[in-house]
């Protein structure tokens, strides 16, 4: 059921009543009594006059009138039914409040407009008869000396009829489109707060989902320099061990390349974690604002703001973090446009050779052929399939020493191709016995994927192990 009246919602928006019985508020109960009231003093009156005039007993008129009139406290819940009752009571020349008010809560309720129009116009007729009659009457019973045309009359009694019928309806009709259109707007209000919840839901999501990815990057390149610079050292100090006394000259080079391979790797260490540290050199005035923003979205959170403002607090919060970090990693020496996969300057393409011959330094026969024109690529690029070759020789100086490797780099149109291929470990050389966390060929191609690049690595038929990486030019 709907209900009707002034700024009262409808039960099928599921609004629980907060005032007494079918009542949306508890001054809206009152304003029906007191109007019901009002109506039945005015029925019980005219019900006495007209008893009067009719020669009816006057107290079943007057209770009937004074009954009638307080039929109005239920106009919000039936409106039909009142402004039937005020139909009823019309040939008695009663309930004029009681037609005004049961017209325009009829004409603002959501019954159908068809409906408004027959119980109206059946309102108006009914009350032209009445003053057609009445007038009639008057000149009948009085002689003013005065002989009215025949237009006079029907004119008359029209215009009262749609004087006292035509207000309520057109003021109910604008206040039912009023009441509406506001509903409207509050209902799409409303789905504009839950589309803003869920924005505000999706960015905390995916920025949960960034500092996941940023964890796996960082775990990615620390296993990368560690992992490699570790198991050369190993091999290195094994090596040295078994040369120590016979060749005392050839132990001393292994002792010097162990110092620096470590060095090496506590550099690139030293530069992940200033990357890292950058924020820990914020100015107090950064340190204060970012308190003052957390300060903020707390008294925000607890104030209950819309999704609205929670998201502009947000997106300002991360400008000003993206702003503070473009110029960390600027007082860094690092390019402020990098991202969070480029992770700052980074081995290059270059650099191969002196890879290898770091391997081959360390008892590995190792072959290094270059195809192509030899061209720069992006820094992301480059860092990715040096890592891929990084990681593949770590994986042969784990698990096959001493076995023939050959490394092929391929510049082709558009892309670059690296290609990592050992044979089958010599009999009777066993695993290096290098812990491993199983994680070094899925982060190769995580590395690959993410470029768009294409990887594929698994046993040879000879008894080796190949790793293959195709990374598009992104210049």
């Amino acid at each position: 059921m709907t209900e009707t009246g002034e700024g009262v919602k409808t039960r099928d928006q599921g609004a629980a009543p907060r005032g007494p019985l079918w009542w949306e508020r508890r001054r809206s109960a009152v304003l029906d009594v007191l109007l019901a009231l009002v109506a039945a003093a005015e029925c019980a009156a005219q019900g006495a006059s007209f008893a009067g005039e009719t020669g009816v007993p006057v107290w079943p008129s007057v209770g009937l009138g004074a009954l009638a009139g307080l039929t109005l406290v239920l106009r919000r819940r039936w409106p039909i039914a009142v402004v039937l009752v005020a139909l009823a009571v019309t040939p008695a020349e009663t309930g004029y409040v009681l037609g005004t008010v049961a017209l325009y809560t009829l004409a603002a309720s959501e019954v159908p407009r068809r409906i408004i129009a027959l119980l109206a116009g059946m309102q108006g007729l009914g009350t032209l008869i009445i003053v057609l009659v009445q007038m009639r009457q008057s000149v009948g019973q009085e002689d003013y000396g005065y002989d009215p045309p025949a237009w006079f009359f029907p004119s008359v009694s029209v215009t009262m009829a749609v004087g006292m019928t035509a207000p309520p309806v057109l003021l109910g009709l604008y206040v039912g489109a009023r009441r509406r259109l506001v509903e409207s707007l509050r209902e799409r209000a409303d789905g504009l707060e839950r589309e803003l919840s869920l924005l505000a839901d999706r960015a905390e999501e995916r920025a949960e989902w960034a500092r996941n990815e940023e964890r796996t990057r960082i775990a990615r390149e620390m296993h990368d320099v560690v992992a490699h610079r570790v198991s050369l050292m190993v091999v290195h100090a094994a090596a040295l061990q078994a040369v120590a006394l016979k060749d005392p000259e050839k132990a001393s080079r292994n002792a010097a390349l162990i110092g620096d391979m470590g060095r090496q790797a506590l550099t690139e260490l030293r530069t992940m974690l200033g990357v890292l540290r950058a924020h820990e050199t914020k100015p107090a005035g950064v340190v204060v604002g970012k308190a003052e923003e957390t300060e903020r979205a707390g008294r925000a959170e607890r104030a209950g703001e819309r999704p609205l403002a929670r998201v502009a607090e947000v997106a300002e919060v991360a400008a000003a973090a993206a702003g503070r970090e473009s110029d960390e990693r600027r007082a860094s020496g690092l390019p402020a446009g990098d991202s969070a996969e480029g992770g700052g300057p980074g081995p290059r393409l270059r650099e191969l050779a002196v890879l290898v011959g770091q391997s081959r330094a360390a008892g590995m026969p190792v072959e290094l052929s270059v195809e192509g024109e030899v061209r720069s690529y992006a820094e992301r690029v480059e860092r990715t399939a040096y890592r891929v070759v990084q990681e593949a020789l770590t994986n042969v100086h784990k698990h096959a020493g001493g076995a023939r490797t050959r490394v092929r780099l391929a510049h082709r149109p558009g892309e670059v191709a690296v290609l990592v291929e050992n044979e089958a470990p010599a009999e009777g050389v066993r695993d290096a016995g290098l812990p491993s966390g199983g994680n070094g060929l899925v982060g190769m191609r995580e590395r690959v994927a993410a470029l768009g690049g294409g990887f594929v690595s698994g046993p040879t038929s000879g008894g080796g192990f190949r790793v293959s990486a195709v990374i598009p030019d992104r210049a």
